[in-house]
């Protein structure tokens, strides 16, 4: 009898302690952007591609996951539905939280141990310069949390700073769209539509540039302490994948894991 109350006093003490101590989620960043503002409204909704399949490894591993854009709300996606991004719209929720994304001033970044911004022009117009949502990213980074991006998600984290004034990618090697594909491309009017190139911008703040001029593989996933990036957006999903096994390392080992900045 008393083996018996030791079990579940035990079990009770490990129920109460995940309560006391819920696991941290994962915040999505999405843009809010339907075209880029000019007169033939070239598209710069968010690449389902790019977001679904990373939501989907998120919430199959356990993870609850939260969408931040800069206005909240309604978040828009280009490309069709297809394979599992099909499979997350209909039985995992995607666009019942992304549809109803947080506004930055709705989030407490000591919520979350990752966040990740696919692609999709968006970003470049409305997240890019968004102190707000920096300051998010920071904070996130800063207390040991891991940062993923996907396509042009880069151009999210491109110019976000840290407390101590330094580019969040400087020293960094992070994966982005080449110049030359932005400049050759229709997509941007051969990116004269765009407020900036993403290798340009990223090479200013003192990161390294991947993308296929300097990659073997253009899928290739690239981690550099706790950035964790592709350029292609078939690899979006791996990059999810890889935040949460570095996640798990990270736990896993000393609290002093990843101090570096």
């Amino acid at each position: 009898m008393k083996y018996l109350t030791s079990i579940l006093l035990s079990a009770l003490l490990l129920v109460t302690n995940a309560m006391a101590e819920p696991t941290k989620k994962v915040l999505i960043i999405a843009s809010n952007k339907v075209d880029m503002g000019d007169p033939e409204k070239h598209d710069a909704r968010n690449n389902l591609w790019e977001f679904a399949p990373p939501y989907h490894v998120f919430v199959s591993h356990g993870f609850e996951v939260d969408f931040v854009s800069p206005k909240g709300g309604n978040v828009e996606f280009m490309m069709d539905p297809l394979g599992i991004s099909s499979y997350t719209i209909k039985y995992e929720g995607f666009l019942e939280k992304a549809n109803n994304s947080f506004s930055p001033t709705q989030i407490d970044p000591n919520d979350y141990w990752g966040v990740f911004i696919g692609g999709g022009y968006g970003v470049m117009f409305d997240v890019a310069d968004n102190k707000a949502i920096h300051s998010i990213i920071s904070r996130i980074y800063e207390s040991h949390g891991i940062v993923g991006v996907g396509g042009h998600g880069s151009a999210g984290i491109a110019n976000v700073t840290l407390s101590n004034g330094q580019f969040l990618v400087k020293g960094k090697k992070v994966a982005s769209f080449p110049n030359s594909t932005e400049t050759s491309k229709s997509w941007a009017k051969q990116g004269t539509l765009l407020p900036f190139l993403i290798e340009s911008q990223l090479n200013e703040n003192g990161a390294i540039a991947q993308n296929k001029q300097t990659l073997k593989d253009k899928h290739a996933v690239i981690t550099d302490q706790r950035i964790i990036s592709t350029m292609f957006l078939p690899s979006a999903a791996l990059v999810a994948k890889e935040m949460i096994m570095l996640n798990k390392f990270k736990s896993s080992t000393s609290t002093n894991f990843g101090k570096e900045l």
